[in-house]
């Protein structure tokens, strides 16, 4: 397996553990790599911070459904 083959599988399985703190620890870390090339880097840097703006959304999603339903008839339950 090829060190690019390694960090795409390592980017695959951080991004379907879905932990923010990770995501951004190895976005740190493939920013020092050396090993890839410009492009491979950002292409893989991108693939982390598009899975974190959609973690985001999809949270901010799910509190606006809790509110709501929480608030039922303009009140908190």
């Amino acid at each position: 397996m090829s060190h690019l083959d390694d960090v795409r599988a390592r980017v695959a399985a951080t991004i379907a553990e879905s932990v923010i703190s990770h995501m951004n620890e190895l976005l740190v870390e493939l920013s020092e790599d050396r090993e890839l090339s410009r492009e491979d880097r950002y292409t893989e840097q991108q693939r982390l911070r598009n899975a974190i703006a959609h973690h985001g959304q999809q949270h901010k999603e799910v509190q606006e459904a809790r509110r709501e339903t929480l608030t039922k008839g303009g009140t908190i339950l």
